[in-house]
C-alpha cells in the first residue's frame, strides 16, 4: 500500500535529480510490488508484505492494497527508468493480476486459510469506489495496450454503482466529501486513505481526451484539495519534543488478550481490543497532527498549479523526522514531489 504511493514520489525525484541512486531506488520499490503479487498461487492475490524468508506473508490483501499496486507500477513505467526487460516483466504482472480481478468481478482475494474469500472491492457507490476502479481499468488499457479495458473502462464510467444513483463519473466529480456519511472522521484522521483517489484523478486527467471526463475530474481534483486545505494547519500543533508513549511498537505487549483469528471478523475484532497503557497515546498523536496534515498537503501539491505552496512547504519543514514513529512520514515527500519545479 505505502510503496505504491511512494513509487510516483521517488519517480519525480530520480527525474529531478538524475542521480542513479534515485533511480535504483525506485527499481527496488518496483520489484518489491512485483514480489508481493507473486508470493501466492492465488491469482489476484496482492500480499501486504513479504516476511524475512522472501515468501511468508499475511493471508488478508485488500482493496486498500490493490490500488496502490497499481498506481505505483503505472507510476514507474511512465517515469522512463525501467529497462526493455522490467517493462516486459511488468506489464506482464499487471495484466495477469488484472485479469484475475475482473474475474472475481473486481473484488479482492485472500489467501491462506482464508482461501476464497475476499477483502474489499472496487465496485461500490462511494467516491473512492468510483475513482479507483475507472483509474485501474484505464491504466491497465494504458500499460497493456489491450482494447478490451478501454471497452471496459467507458462502460464502466457511465455505469451507476447505487440504483438511482450518479454514474461513476459523476462521482468522481463529488470528491471525497460525498464519502463523509460513510467513513467517520476523514478530514481529522483519514486524509491518508484519499491520497491515492487524488493521484487517480490527476493520472486519469493525463491520460484523458474527453471534454465531459475531463471536466468531471477536474472537479473532482479541486473539490479534494479545497476541502483538505484547512487541515495541513494542524501541523502547527505538533510537538517534535512530545513524549508521550508509542508502544505500538511492540505489538504482544498491546495485544496481551491476542487470541487465535480463524475468521476475518475475529482478526476485526482483536485489532479493536489492546491495553491502552500499554499503547500509549503517541500514535493516535502523529496519526492526527503528522499523517494527516501531510496527506492533506499531498492532496492540495497534486493540483500540480503550486497552490498553497507556502502553506505546504511550511508543514513540510515543521517536523523533525528522526523523531517520527509511523511510516507515513513518507507523505512529506509525496507532497515535495507533486509541486511544480520553482524555475
Amino acid at each position: 500500500m505505502f510503496t505504491g504511493m511512494y513509487l510516483p514520489a521517488v519517480c519525480e525525484r530520480a527525474r529531478r535529480s538524475g542521480a542513479a541512486s534515485d533511480a535504483e531506488q525506485a527499481r527496488r520499490l518496483a520489484q518489491g510490488l512485483i514480489k508481493c503479487a507473486s508470493v501466492s498461487d492465488v491469482p489476484g492475490f496482492l500480499a501486504r508484505g513479504i516476511g524475512t524468508d522472501g515468501t511468508c506473508h499475511y493471508p488478508l490483501s485488500s482493496d486498500d492494497q490493490a490500488h496502490p499496486w497499481f498506481l505505483g507500477l503505472h507510476a514507474y513505467l511512465k517515469s522512463g527508468l525501467p529497462t526493455a526487460a522490467e517493462r516486459q516483466q511488468i506489464v506482464a504482472k499487471v495484466k495477469e493480476v488484472a485479469n484475475a480481478l475482473e474475474a472475481t468481478h473486481w473484488r479482492i482475494p485472500c489467501d491462506g486459510a482464508f482461501k476464497g474469500e475476499f477483502r474489499g472491492g472496487f465496485q461500490g457507490h462511494l467516491f473512492r469506489d468510483a475513482v479507483r476502479y475507472l483509474y485501474i481499468l484505464r491504466a491497465t488499457h494504458e500499460i497493456t495496450g489491450e482494447k478490451i479495458w478501454l471497452e471496459r473502462y467507458h462502460t464502466a464510467r457511465a455505469e451507476r454503482p447505487a440504483p438511482g444513483g450518479k454514474t461513476r463519473s459523476e462521482l468522481c466529480a463529488e470528491g471525497y466529501p460525498f464519502d463523509r456519511e460513510a467513513i467517520a472522521h476523514i478530514d481529522e484522521s483519514q486524509l491518508w486513505i484519499y491520497v491515492g483517489s487524488q493521484y487517480s484523478l490527476s493520472y486519469l486527467i493525463a491520460m484523458e481526451t474527453d471534454a465531459a471526463l475531463l471536466a468531471f475530474y477536474r472537479t473532482g481534483l479541486t473539490v479534494n484539495a479545497t476541502n483538505a486545505l484547512p487541515s495541513i494547519k494542524a501541523h502547527a500543533t505538533f510537538d517534535n519534543n512530545d513524549k508521550k508513549i508509542f508502544g505500538n511498537a511492540n505489538w504482544r505487549k498491546v495485544y496481551s488478550t491476542w487470541f487465535p483469528q480463524p475468521t476475518q471478523e475475529d482478526a476485526a475484532k482483536l485489532a479493536k481490543i489492546s491495553d491502552n497503557a500499554q499503547r500509549g497515546e503517541r500514535k493516535s498523536y502523529e496519526v492526527r497532527y503528522m499523517r494527516n496534515p501531510l496527506a492533506a498537503a499531498t492532496i492540495v501539491a497534486l493540483l500540480s498549479d503550486g497552490t498553497e505552496r507556502a502553506l505546504i512547504e511550511t508543514a513540510l519543514r515543521h517536523y523533525d523526522y528522526t523523531k517520527i514513529n509511523m511510516a507515513e512520514l513518507f507523505f512529506a515527500e509525496c507532497a515535495y514531489y507533486a509541486l511544480p519545479v520553482v524555475k
